[in-house]
């Protein structure tokens, strides 16, 4: 029998487990169930305040004490990060080059805006591949739920006081949004910082950037991450291969295909990438903040 009813504000995953099956799982372990006698014990033990003062007067210091030995855990078999691909090809009628004096810069604009389309399947991969993406890489100890609902300063505070050296907030404009309007009801004005040739909103220096492919839930929420980022920090890092055959741009090659009976040019253009999270509290993650009621 409880006291107290609890609703959930946001979505949630809860576990249950019944007094039969805690009982069954107990009669299984000795180990549990002397556990559950010490916990009970001290539970209901008063606790003696003079006894405790007498103790602390008592102490001194007797001599060098023995310092207990740390071992710094580490992976036996570490995870591998094979890089993913993604392809298209790129079709260019061989008229251009009767059409155009430079035909070249033409094939370059066409192949600038299939980069272009490529890079944002790439930025769709990073956060929402169910490998290495990150919103599946983040470390459960480093998930938080919001306190009341949508995103709040107070949020985004206990993000930051999780890890060391935050360098950049990844959200859904929509999450932006909603963060914005919570500052507003409590009278603050984030600052903003500047990041490469823009400015960009930020909170406590850290910089907020929109990420379109963070997803949105069907109950109107959308999770917030902050990241940590670099190797010799310790933190979140991309994976590309360089120095591929035909390169184009780092991790990335174009390689003729030829041309085909109809005049028609064609490249393949590849792509190879990953993300690797070199540390549990490289990344954090705000869930189920609401968007909007």
């Amino acid at each position: 029998m409880w006291n107290e009813t609890i609703t959930a504000e946001t979505a949630c995953t809860l576990l249950t487990l019944d007094r039969a099956q805690f009982a069954a799982v107990a009669e299984q372990s000795g180990s549990l169930q002397d556990h559950l006698r010490e916990f009970a014990a001290t539970a209901n033990k008063p606790r003696n305040r003079g006894g405790e003062a007498a103790l602390a007067l008592a102490s001194g210091h007797t001599g060098e004490q023995v310092l207990p030995s740390t071992f710094v855990d580490y992976e036996g078999s570490p995870r591998e990060y094979e890089l993913q691909v993604a392809q298209t090809v790129l079709r260019v009628h061989s008229r251009v080059a009767d059409l155009f004096n430079e035909p070249m810069n033409q094939i370059e604009h066409q192949l600038k805006l299939t980069v272009a389309e490529l890079r944002e399947r790439q930025e769709h991969e990073l956060i929402n591949n169910a490998d290495f993406g990150l919103l599946h890489n983040v470390d459960y100890s480093q998930r938080i739920q919001p306190a009341s609902g949508p995103p709040t300063p107070d949020d985004l505070d206990e993000l930051l006081c999780r890890r060391r050296d935050s360098k950049v907030f990844l959200a859904h404009p929509r999450a932006i949004a909603a963060f914005g309007r919570e500052c507003n009801k409590r009278g603050l004005y984030p600052a903003s910082v500047p990041l490469g040739e823009r400015t960009v909103p930020a909170w406590r220096g850290v910089p907020i950037l929109p990420c379109p492919v963070i997803p949105v839930s069907e109950h109107n929420t959308s999770p917030i991450l902050v990241l940590r980022t670099g190797q010799d920090n310790q933190g979140v890092v991309g994976l590309h291969q360089t120095g591929i055959p035909d390169e184009y741009e780092p991790g990335l090659n174009v390689r003729f295909m030829g041309i085909d009976e109809k005049a028609v040019i064609s490249y393949l253009v590849s792509t190879y990438f990953s993300a690797a999270v070199l540390v549990p509290d490289a990344i954090g993650m705000l869930e189920n903040a609401e968007l909007g009621r």
